[in-house]
C-alpha cells in the first residue's frame, strides 16, 4: 500500500466506497488504498488481467524461462516492519470506522497491475485483528503475479463467522463463475485459516488452493485462553492499560499482570514469550486499543471459538490442495504441533515448519510468501501444477538466499570450471557452454549430487542462464507420509527449476528454450557402491537424443571430480542389504517414493533409496569440464533413425568418459587441490574473494 503513515496520509486522496461492486483499482500514486464493501455478486476489477483459460497457455507466459535472474520480477519483501502495520492499521481503523458499513474487500494499491498474462486470484483472510494488512510486506511482489484481495473487517463489526463464512463464499462463487479455469488462493491467518477452511468445505468441486498460517483450529489448546479468563473478569480497557507505555515506566501494573500471568502459566517458556508479546505490543497502545474498542477483544475470542469449532466439524470434508505455514516460536497457538494433525486429516496437505518465528509470522523480516510457493510448487495458473509453464524465475533477492545458504561452497571446495570451445580448445571458464537454448547438458552424478550446487550458481552467476534439472520424483511427490526426507528438504531446488523427470517436462523444456541438467545414471550413481566412482550407471538405449534432435538442441557432455576428496563409500548398499533392519528399511524408503525405470533391466534400474554409510575426508577440490557442444540441428532428420541415436548416444557417453578421464589425471598437478594450500594462498593473496589457480591446461 502507499500508506506512509498519518502524518504523511493527508497527501493523497483516499478512495472510499460502500457499494456492492468489486472496488476500482487505483494504480495512480494519489490513490492510497482502495476500498469497497461486497456482497456475494461481485463484478470484474477494472484493471484485473485479461484470463486467457486453460491450465497450460504458451510456454513462455510473460517470462524469458531459458535465462537467468528474473530482475523485473524482483519487487522484493518489503521493507516495512510490525511498526508499519501498526502506522497503516490505525489510517485503515480511522477510515473505516466512519461509515458504519460491514466488512469490505480492498487492493492494496502496492500490488500494481500483474505483469503475467493471466494469474490466479489471492484472497487475504485477516486474523483476530481483522484489519487485513497481514500481508503489508508481501503486496508489491504478490502483486506481481497474483489479482490480490484482502478482507477488512471493521472494528466495531459484530458480523458472526457463519456470515463472514457466507461473505467469503459468494465471492469465491462468484469468481469461480466468471473465470472457471483460474485457481483461487485462500491465504487466512490464524482465524482467518479457519475461514479459508470452512470456505473450502462448502466448496469442494472449484479449484482452491489453501495456504493457511498458523491456523486457529487450535484454539481450545491455546494460550489464547488465558485473556479470555482474564476478560472475563475485567473490562478489555484494564488489559491495555497494563501495557500502556506509562504503565511500563511505573511498572506497578505489569508487574501485577506479570504476577496474573505466572500464576495461571507458571515460569513456562508460553508464559515468557506471551508477556513479551504484550510488552512489545504496548508501544502502539493507542492503535490496539482502537482495533478492539470496548469489549471487542472479548467477542473476537468468542467468535474465534466458535470458528474453531466450525472448521473441525468440516475438515474431513475438505480436498483443497493445502499449505500450511507453521512457527516454532508461536506463544499464542500450539501451531507446529496443530500442523501435523492437520496434515494426517486433510488428504492434500503439505506443512513447512519454519522454527524461529513467532505468531505473526508474515510480518516477520525472514520470511518471502512467493518464494515460500515456489519452492513448495504451490503457484500455478491452471488446475495442474506445469512445472515448465508456470515456473517463475528467481529474482535477485530470492537468488541471494539460495547463495547465502551454500556460501561455504567456493571458500570450502574452490570449483574449477573448465569448458570446451567449438574448435576443442579447453579453457577456464564458461565461455565453451552456449549462451542460446535449447541445451542440453548431458553428465556423471557425483555421490550425493556434491557438485549440483556450484554447477548451478556457477552458471547463472558468471552466464545469467538458470540450468533446469530434470530430477528425481521424490523431491516431488511422495506416497504418504514415513521416514523420507520433508519435501520442504527440497524447497530451494525447485525454487532454482528442478521439475520431475518425465518424456512431457522434457519436452516442454526444449520447447521453451531452456538449458536442461540431465544425468542418465540417476540415483543409480548418485548413491553408488564403493570403488564405484566415476563409473557410469546408464541405460542401455538412448533415453534423450532423439527427442533433442527434434528441437535441435545442443547436447554438452561434462565430468565432474571430486567426490573422493570430499568422502568415501565405506558402508553400501550391498552391506545394508545383508542386515534385515536396514533391508526393511530400504524397501519402506523406496515404497514411498515413486519408483523410476522399473521396466529396465541392468543396473540402472536398480535404485533403491538408501543413505550409504560415507566416511568423511579433509574437503579436497571440485574439478569440471564441459565438452565440446554437440550440434543436433543439422542432423534432426539423420537422428530420427533409431540406430543413428544409439551411436550419438554412445558417443555423448564416450565424451562424458573422457571428460572424466581428463580432470583425474590433470587434478595430480594441481598444486592448490588440498584444502591447506588454498588457504595458505588466499591468505596472502587478498583472502576468500580471490581466485585460487589450478593446473595447465
Amino acid at each position: 500500500m502507499s500508506i506512509i503513515g498519518p502524518p504523511c496520509f493527508h497527501q493523497y486522496t483516499a478512495v472510499l466506497s460502500t457499494t456492492t461492486q468489486t472496488p476500482k483499482r487505483r494504480l495512480n500514486r494519489r490513490s492510497v488504498i482502495t476500498i469497497a464493501q461486497k456482497s456475494n455478486g461481485m463484478s470484474k476489477p477494472d484493471s484485473a488481467p485479461v484470463w486467457t483459460g486453460g491450465s497450460a497457455g504458451k510456454y513462455n507466459s510473460g517470462i524469458e524461462m531459458s535465462r537467468g535472474i528474473d530482475v523485473e520480477g524482483d519487487g522484493g519483501v518489503s521493507e516495512k516492519s510490525v511498526a508499519d502495520y501498526f502506522d497503516q492499521a490505525g489510517v485503515m481503523v480511522e477510515l473505516t470506522g466512519r461509515d458504519g458499513a460491514g466488512p469490505r474487500w480492498f487492493t492494496p494499491v502496492e500490488c500494481g497491475a500483474p505483469r503475467l498474462n493471466r494469474v490466479p486470484l489471492l484472497l487475504y483472510l485477516p486474523g483476530i485483528d481483522g484489519v487485513g494488512l497481514g500481508l503489508v510486506r508481501h503486496h508489491e511482489k504478490l502483486g506481481k503475479i497474483f489479482e490480490v484481495w484482502c478482507l477488512h473487517i471493521p472494528a466495531m463489526d459484530r458480523t458472526s463467522f457463519a456470515e463472514l463464512v457466507k461473505l467469503v463464499n459468494g465471492v469465491v462463487r462468484s469468481e469461480h463463475s466468471r473465470l472457471p479455469n483460474r485457481p483461487i488462493y485462500l491465504v487466512g491467518e490464524s482465524v482467518g485459516a479457519c475461514l479459508a477452511l470452512a470456505v473450502a468445505s462448502h466448496n469442494l468441486n472449484m479449484d482452491i488452493v489453501l495456504v493457511l498460517v498458523n491456523p486457529a483450529t487450535s484454539f481450545s489448546r491455546s494460550s489464547l485462553q488465558l485473556p479470555a479468563s482474564l476478560l472475563s473478569s475485567s473490562p478489555v480497557q484494564s488489559l491495555f492499560s497494563i501495557t500502556s507505555p506509562f504503565n511500563q515506566v511505573t511498572g506497578d501494573s505489569m508487574r501485577g499482570f506479570v504476577d496474573a500471568v505466572e500464576k495461571i502459566l507458571g515460569q513456562s517458556e508460553a508464559s515468557k514469550d506471551l508477556l513479551q508479546g504484550f510488552s512489545s505490543l504496548s508501544s502502539y497502545y493507542s492503535v490496539i486499543a482502537s482495533l478492539f474498542p470496548g469489549n471487542t477483544f472479548l467477542w473476537k475470542l468468542e467468535m474465534l471459538q466458535n470458528a474453531c469449532a466450525y472448521a473441525n466439524s468440516r475438515l474431513h470434508a475438505i480436498r483443497a490442495q493445502t499449505l500450511i505455514l507453521l512457527s516454532g516460536r508461536d506463544p499464542l497457538l500450539p501451531s507446529q504441533d496443530e500442523g501435523e494433525r492437520l496434515r494426517k486429516v486433510l488428504t492434500k496437505c503439505e506443512i513447512r515448519k519454519l522454527t524461529d518465528n513467532g505468531h505473526f509470522l508474515l510480518l516477520e523480516d525472514d520470511i518471502d510468501l512467493v518464494y515460500i510457493l515456489k519452492g513448495a510448487s504451490y503457484y500455478r495458473r491452471g488446475r495442474n501444477c506445469d512445472y515448465v509453464t508456470d515456473f517463475l524465475p528467481p529474482t535477485p533477492s530470492e537468488f541471494k538466499r539460495v547463495e547465502n545458504e551454500y556460501w561455504w561452497f567456493d571458500p570450502i571446495l574452490s570449483p574449477v570450471m573448465l569448458s570446451t570451445l567449438e574448435d576443442g580448445k579447453i579453457v577456464e571458464g564458461l565461455e565453451g557452454i552456449p549462451s542460446e537454448g535449447p541445451t542440453l547438458l548431458v553428465g556423471y552424478h557425483m555421490l550425493l549430487g556434491f557438485e549440483l550446487v556450484p554447477l548451478v550458481l556457477r552458471i547463472l552467476t558468471e552466464k545469467n542462464i538458470l540450468v533446469r534439472g530434470i530430477a528425481h520424483p521424490l523431491m516431488f511427490f511422495r506416497q504418504g507420509h514415513g521416514k523420507l526426507p520433508d519435501l520442504s528438504s527440497y524447497d530451494m531446488f525447485r525454487a532454482m527449476g528442478a521439475v520431475p523427470v518425465s518424456g512431457t517436462n522434457l519436452f516442454k523444456l526444449l520447447a521453451s528454450k531452456s538449458h536442461i541438467l540431465l544425468y542418465p545414471g540417476g540415483m543409480r550413481e548418485a548413491l553408488h557402491r564403493k570403488d564405484e566412482e566415476y563409473q557410469l550407471f546408464w541405460p542401455e538405449e538412448s533415453e534423450f537424443v532423439r527427442m533433442a534432435a527434434r528441437f535441435g538442441a545442443k547436447i554438452v557432455p561434462f565430468g565432474a571430480v571430486g567426490e573422493d576428496d570430499i568422502g568415501k563409500v565405506v558402508f553400501d548398499y550391498d552391506d545394508l542389504a545383508r542386515i534385515p533392519y536396514f533391508r526393511t528399511e530400504m524397501e519402506q524408503l523406496t515404497n514411498e517414493s515413486l519408483k523410476l525405470r522399473a521396466e529396465s533391466s541392468g543396473e540402472v534400474s536398480n535404485q533403491q533409496v538408501h543413505l550409504p554409510g560415507i566416511l568423511p575426508q579433509v574437503p579436497g577440490r571440485l574439478y569440471y569440464l564441459f565438452g565440446k557442444p554437440i550440434d543436433t540441428k543439422e542432423r534432426r532428420h539423420e537422428l530420427k533413425d533409431r540406430q543413428k541415436a544409439q551411436e550419438m548416444y554412445m558417443e555423448v557417453k564416450g565424451e562424458v568418459e573422457r571428460c572424466l578421464a581428463y580432470l583425474k589425471e590433470k587434478r595430480e598437478t594441481d598444486p592448490y587441490r588440498s584444502l591447506i594450500s588454498r588457504i595458505v594462498y588466499r591468505s596472502t593473496h587478498g583472502g576468500l574473494s580471490s581466485e585460487i589457480p589450478t593446473f595447465e591446461l
